[in-house]
């Protein structure tokens, strides 16, 4: 159906019909898809409690949406480009709506964290093609306030998604986080269907040998790092899956370089300022990830608080950056990104640093409330620029494929850092009693922190706005001078995503 004519009628007063309804589908879709990746967290004791299992256990609940979402999210936006955007879309939906409810029906810890995977696939397919729908319907002059709006929403289901997750556990069922994706995803099937044009992208190949590669590589690294502390760092299990996931992403290092057409070109990182942000965001990640996933079990587990309040607690982090994201952007626009996305790292890190050494069996929130703001503006700092400096770092003709590799680093980061920090939780403490647990937390946010902090250095190596020009990857096959102007926002940029919105 065609959304040319309400488009041009309405161009001076807002959007047209077609595009308002293009901007609620592609919202509320994202919307899900970023609350998923933290809703989790603050019903993690509730579900430790109902469905029992250790905590490699509880990892795998975040991690296994993670990681599918991570590796499959540039083959989800191919298969799209290749079969029809809403097409795809509309399978996204349809997959990631009947893991929610699998998710909730799930009879025991295990079917939970498969059906959690499978809604990682759903997500993969889902999110990519939301901006790129998105983008189809609105007129050009009118694209920057709707993805002003889209992020937005997209921001307020990371920042909520704590406090939705706790709420729910506590009045209704932990199952609840689950069961509500199943009306909102049946209600998006009819309306993706009647009111999103189809759309395809100019000669889209998938690259499977890559895909494989990659799902291979960080489903052992993580999987290693999962099950350690558990059957012991030497055991052959452990030993193999660790060594197996290493050369399957050497593999895939190289497949990159060579093969006509990868999913991810690795000619990119010849660009100082693309290695640099694209590092940046994977430590991020990792560091922050990783700490929300303990210290949201620490407010229950250790200091009693319900899964309501903890979630309201975790919103001077996880909220600031609806506040201070503004703020980081006019920052951004006078002094570059580079300053601003450092500073955040480093408030981040100061922030995590300084939970971890205030953290006791009876701390008091006053004590930890510090903590939290500091991290929260240093997120929002981070999330405001990071995604314009990805956009710039490249040729205009290649921004798709660096926002979708940096978009898949950072969900890569989220997962290894529920893995890596989990370890050190459990090689220093446990869940034994109170004090064990803050035996294993603190150290475990203390790296988080140096991660972060590490992170800040990495944002150091972008070159400056000035010599954008002149850092660019010239000498690259398939390049060209690199966008000095701000880009659009790439998709998931609010994760956030998370962020997926980290974002997941």
């Amino acid at each position: 159906m065609s959304q040319q004519t309400p488009q041009r009628g309405t161009q001076r007063n807002g959007l047209g019909g077609g595009a308002v309804w293009a901007l609620v589908i592609t919202s509320v879709a994202g919307f899900m898809a970023a609350l998923d990746n933290l809703v989790v967290t603050t019903a993690l004791p509730s579900i430790r409690e109902d469905l029992g299992g250790a905590l490699h256990d509880l990892e795998w609940t975040v991690s296994a949406y993670t990681l599918t979402f991570a590796v499959l999210l540039m083959f989800g936006a191919a298969l799209g480009d290749r079969f029809g955007r809403r097409r795809l879309f509309l399978v996204g939906i349809t997959v990631f709506t009947a893991a929610s409810a699998a998710a909730a029906m799930a009879p025991g810890i295990d079917s939970l964290i498969a059906a959690r995977a499978v809604q990682g696939v759903g997500a993969a397919i889902m999110m990519p093609l939301t901006l790129t729908l998105l983008t189809a319907a609105v007129p050009a002059e009118r694209r920057g306030m709707a993805y002003g709006i889209w992020g937005a929403v997209n921001g307020l289901a990371v920042a909520s998604g704590p406090l939705v997750g706790g709420s729910l556990t506590e009045h209704i069922s932990w199952q609840w986080i689950f069961w509500l994706n199943v009306p909102l995803g049946l209600a998006l099937l009819p309306l993706a269907r009647l009111r999103l044009a189809e759309s395809h992208g100019p000669g889209a190949r998938l690259d499977i040998p890559g895909t494989l590669l990659a799902s291979g590589g960080l489903f052992g690294i993580v999987y290693g790092l999962v099950r350690g502390p558990v059957d012991g760092w030497t055991g052959a299990v452990v030993l193999t899956s660790l060594l197996a996931g290493a050369a399957l992403l050497v593999g895939f290092v190289l497949y990159g370089t060579r093969a006509k057409n990868p999913m991810l070109p690795m000619r990119l990182f010849r660009s100082r300022a693309f290695s640099g942000v694209n590092a940046a965001s994977l430590l991020m990640f990792l560091g922050m990830f990783g700490s929300i996933f303990l210290l949201s079990q620490y407010m229950q587990g250790v200091l009693g608080y319900s899964p309501t309040e903890a979630g309201l607690r975790m919103l001077p982090w996880t909220g600031m950056p609806m506040l201070v994201a503004p703020i980081a952007g006019i920052l951004s626009d006078r002094v570059g990104g580079r300053p601003v996305v450092a500073a955040g790292l480093f408030l981040q890190a100061a922030g995590l640093g300084y939970l971890a050494s205030v953290i006791t069996a009876d701390a008091s929130y006053a004590i930890q409330l510090p903590g939290l703001i500091i991290s929260g503006i240093g997120m929002a700092l981070y999330f405001a620029p990071a995604s314009a400096l990805v956009m710039s770092s490249v040729a205009v003709r290649e921004q798709g494929v660096a926002s979708g590799a940096n978009n898949a680093l950072r969900e890569v980061g989220g997962a290894l850092g529920v893995a890596v920090m989990s370890s050190i939780f459990a090689a220093q403490g446990g869940y034994e009693s109170a004090q064990s647990f803050v035996d294993g937390l603190r150290p475990a946010v203390a790296v988080g922190a140096a991660l972060v902090a590490l992170g800040g250095v990495a944002a150091l190596v972008i070159p400056s706005r000035r010599r954008t020009d002149e850092t660019a990857p010239a000498d690259a096959p398939g390049t060209g001078p690199t966008p000095t102007t701000e880009p659009s926002p790439a998709p998931g940029a609010a994760l956030a995503t998370t962020a997926r919105a980290a974002s997941h």
